[in-house]
């Protein structure tokens, strides 16, 4: 009996782990990692095995609940950096890689959050916790090596997300040719499905979206030749879209930039009868034939899918066109991915290595806030705290390693002395212990700070031995004894030769700098009350002289080289060291804009000031001349509608130029830029914005009785600030306008696309209405919110000027005005704006007019739409469409245009000599 019950037992036992075994099985057979953030525990639903993600992150406190169902959410309550789950890969396998992002619940206040998803270094895409809609972000990618990093990047709010899925593309195409890029999914559509399609129909678990749409089905059983080369689910294939000329799917929401794409299109004829010839089309992207004559039975097979590679900026079109054959075109499916170029990455053996250290720190020092926040790459697109990294030989390595005073405690990490690129560390006042290990002969470190620890043993050999060691701190180490002394006093090293200087960690050093900021704070109030004295007296010689006294002007600066030449001057720019700059911006870390002349960072000076730090590239189109052009300008000009300088760095080869941050980015990004950047600008604001910058042109073109000249005015160049005052920008094309006995020709013609005056460009001849031209696309462009060239739109669209015209010359300026303040504006104040860029745009600079007659327009076209009077509104309602309380008939109009010029009026994209006008 106890035989069989043991039988019994040994029986049930067996079963379990054959049970236990299949289920890991099952939830590995097709290698999927599914992680669920915050879960409680491991679970499967849809066929699916899921984990929790504390293997990544311990912590609970940032778990959330979602809006609906049971699922949670991780959220990363950081100030900077990044929070990134590394995943175990097969180096030159393909992987498809998908974060959810959904809507997150909070306690009063909407959750507000917008944050970067990177691959890697590589950015894919950008969350917003106030989209109507959850977020998928999807990628595609080659693994360089056994890990991947997919990294949530801080940026306004706290960065968060639900799930995290890992899956392997065997036998796929995706990188064919492409295996250095990453494709991040836009779009991929079951034309004609009813519903969702993953796994396990798909076997790698991509997700086929319907497309509601009419939809032809098979009848019959569909049937796909075993040589096809397909992966596509064939309740994917079962269904397709069909008409009996031409089929069109726009995709919009692309990226403004010029991005590649890749587009995938999937056919599979489902009437068994067509034949050859039968169902012949042309294919279109963007208006761009890529394929013609396609037909899916001409290679006699009735399964096709084709692949096409296209540069798409805003919107993508795709027509299939039926050509002279007896069917309309068929598509079962597409895919759109974009094509990204992967970004640099930290050299690998450093990774791996510095990867080392944070695990064996770990170990007993769970919880460390420094060591909290070492995630993803080391160095890029931001050092880890701690870390400093450069480029050497192509490759990004870590040079610097300091954590000092962070209570650390245990062994010294041996795998820190493997960064062989390492040239200092510092691991001072922590309370690492044991002995030092062995550093190898490669390593290139010259400083080496190991003081106030508990370390014991001896200094080894090896450590001395180091070829370019220069610099070592080893005391305060009361167990650690140097037993080389000799060759320490012979040797060329810089060092403290084990002597304790500080005999506490905490309360002298706190003594010493509190001694050092005292004195520092002493030293200031002198030097301040020896300006103050020193001003003084001049401000009394000064009110001496002029005898009635001199009223100072508001916002003087103070520019003090010495303390014995002490002056006053309206406009100081200030000189930088390249050291000072880093400094400001914590290593160039916040990128905010790039342009002709390089990248634009944000930085913080010590007074708290906000800046904009614009560095000169290396490949920059624009060089010196801009660069000594901006400056000199700026030295001599300011207005509130200007952008001031502050200052500038010229030290080593390094051009820097820094203004004050302007908080609400440039006019072009509120009206079409980046989606994360757009925002919607009423009617009175976009009036106020186009006054402040006519004023500053009108400045400019009034300057010390010598007009200066923009030559380069267009939205992007319209900054504003955080009370959305405009403020014109860039002036490194700038040039006095010419005066009698100057050449009046410009050797160069600059300006950009879609805002160049056409006479000048025809002619070379620089004037002051040259910027009025461009002025008046702006205000089409406030009017429109088009932006002024894009190829994208119809062939009539492509020009914003030549596209709004025509309405402007028929009255029908509602065809143009922009949706989003239609409805919110007085026609009279409109009318005013749109005469006044019409007669900015005529194409003799002749007959436009000069800017003081544009700013007054705009005063008054601003006064009329604060302060209507109550006529105007009793004749809003009068004249009101459709209930609205605005008006849209043509009032007095006080700017006199000329009729419209019979000359041949060139293109802005090809413009073309031009007949002079007739003398006035």
């Amino acid at each position: 009996m106890m035989e069989g019950l043991v039988c019994g037992v040994l029986t049930s036992f067996m079963f379990l782990i054959f049970c236990f075994f299949n289920l890991l099985q099952s939830t590995n057979a097709q290698g999927f990692l599914n992680i669920a953030c915050c879960a409680e525990s491991s679970f499967t639903d849809k066929n699916l095995s899921w984990i929790p993600d504390d293997q990544w992150f311990t912590d609970r406190k940032g778990c959330r609940n979602l809006h609906q169902g049971n699922e949670r959410a991780r959220v990363f309550e950081i100030k900077s950096g990044k929070r990134c789950y590394s995943l175990r890969t097969v180096k030159d396998h393909d992987y498809l890689i998908r974060g959810s992002f959904p809507v997150v619940e909070t306690e009063g206040a909407e959750f507000d959050s917008s944050f970067t998803v990177s691959i890697g270094t590589t950015p894919v895409g950008v969350v917003d916790s106030l989209s109507s809609e959850a977020l998928v972000v999807e990628g595609i990618f080659r693994a360089p090596n056994n890990y991947t990093d997919f990294c949530l990047l801080y940026g306004k709010g706290d960065p968060y997300i639900s799930s995290l899925e890992l899956r392997p593309l065997n036998d796929t195409e995706y990188l064919k040719d492409k295996s250095s890029n990453i494709l991040k999914l836009v779009n991929r559509t079951d034309l004609g499905g009813i519903g969702e399609t993953r796994y396990p129909d798909d076997r790698y678990d991509r997700i086929w979206k319907p497309a509601s749409s009419l939809y032809f089905q098979a009848n019959s059983t569909v049937t796909i030749p075993n040589n096809a080369n397909t992966t596509v689910p064939l309740d994917v294939l079962r269904t397709a879209v069909t008409d009996s000329t031409r089929l069109e799917f726009i995709q919009n929401g692309l990226d403004n930039g010029d991005y590649n794409y890749t587009v995938i299109l999937f056919f599979l004829e489902l009437n068994d009868t067509v034949r050859v010839g039968q169902r012949v089309f042309d294919i279109y992207i963007n208006d761009e034939k890529e394929e013609e004559n396609f037909d899916i039975s001409a290679t006699g097979s009735n399964y096709r899918e084709v692949v096409y590679n296209v540069t798409a900026k805003g919107s993508l079109n795709l027509t299939l066109l039926k050509n002279g054959s007896q069917l309309g075109p068929i598509c079962n499916a597409f895919e759109i991915l974009q094509v990204r170029p992967r970004d640099l990455e930290t050299d690998y053996d450093d990774v791996i290595e510095i990867k080392k250290v944070k695990e064996d720190l770990l170990m007993l020092n769970q919880g460390n806030s420094l060591l909290e926040t070492w995630s993803g790459d080391p160095c890029l697109p931001d050092p880890w705290q701690g870390l400093a990294c450069s480029s050497t030989n192509g490759s990004t390595v870590i040079t610097d390693l300091d954590l000092s005073s962070n209570k650390l405690k245990g062994p010294m990490p041996p795998s820190i002395t493997k960064l062989t690129h390492l040239k200092t560390l510092n691991l001072s006042n922590n309370d690492f212990s044991g002995e030092i290990p062995p550093f190898p002969s490669s390593s290139n470190l010259t400083s080496l700070d190991i003081s106030n620890n508990e370390l014991e043993g001896y200094l080894p050999q090896s450590l001395l031995s180091l070829p370019h060691l220069s610099i070592l701190y080893y005391g305060c180490n009361p167990q650690l004894h140097s037993g080389l002394t000799s060759t320490l006093n012979s040797s060329k090293l810089t060092t403290d030769s084990g002597a304790c200087l500080r005999k506490s960690k905490g309360p002298i050093k706190g003594i010493v700098i509190g001694a050092a900021a005292c004195g520092s704070a002493v030293a200031i109030v002198a030097l301040g009350a020896i300006v103050v004295c020193l001003y003084r007296q001049k401000l009394m010689a000064r009110r001496k002289y002029n005898g009635k006294g001199l009223s100072l002007a508001k916002n003087l600066v103070f520019s003090i080289p010495s303390t014995d030449d002490v002056f006053v001057r309206p406009i100081s720019i200030q000189t930088y060291t390249l050291e000072y700059i880093e400094m400001a911006t914590q290593q160039y870390k916040t990128l905010i804009g790039e342009g002709g002349f390089g990248s634009v960072y944000r930085g913080t000076l010590p007074d708290g000031q906000e800046v904009a730090v614009k560095v000169r590239s290396a490949t920059s189109t624009q060089g010196t001349r801009e660069f000594e052009n901006e400056l000199n300008f700026l030295s001599a000009i300011r207005h509130e509608n200007l952008v001031p300088l502050l200052g500038y760095c010229c030290e080593n080869d390094q051009q820097i130029l820094v203004y004050p941050f302007m908080s609400n980015g440039s006019l072009q990004d509120r009206l079409y830029g980046e989606a994360a950047k757009r925002k919607i600008l009423d009617w009175p604001t976009r009036l106020s914005i186009a006054l402040g910058a006519a004023r500053g042109l009108m400045y400019l073109h009034t300057y010390g009785g010598r007009s200066v000249i923009h030559r380069d005015v267009k939205s992007s160049n319209i900054l504003l600030d955080d009370s959305m005052c405009a403020k014109v920008a860039d002036f490194g094309f700038s040039k006095y306008a010419p005066q009698e006995g100057d050449s009046n020709a410009s050797l160069e013609v600059r300006g950009t696309a879609g805002y160049m005056d056409p006479e000048y460009y025809s002619t070379q001849q620089l004037s002051a209405k040259s910027d009025v031209f461009s002025f008046g696309v702006v205000l089409l462009e406030i009017i429109s919110g088009r932006e002024p060239l894009n190829i994208q739109r119809p062939r009539n669209e492509w020009s914003l000027v030549e596209w709004a015209k025509p309405f402007i010359r028929e009255s029908k300026i509602d065809e143009i005005v922009d949706p989003n303040i239609k409805g919110g504006y007085h026609a009279e104040a409109m009318w005013r704006v749109v005469e006044a860029a019409l007669a900015c745009i005529e194409p003799f600079s002749a007959y436009r007019p000069c800017m003081d007659d544009i700013v007054r327009e705009l005063e008054d076209a601003l006064i009329i739409e604060n302060n209507a009077s109550e006529y105007m509104k009793s004749i809003d309602s009068i004249y009101s469409l459709g209930g609205s309380n605005r008006f849209s008939i043509v009032m007095e109009k006080k700017m006199v245009l000329p009729p419209p010029s019979t000359a041949s009026e060139p293109s802005p994209i090809n413009p073309q000599p031009l007949a002079p006008p007739e003398p006035r």
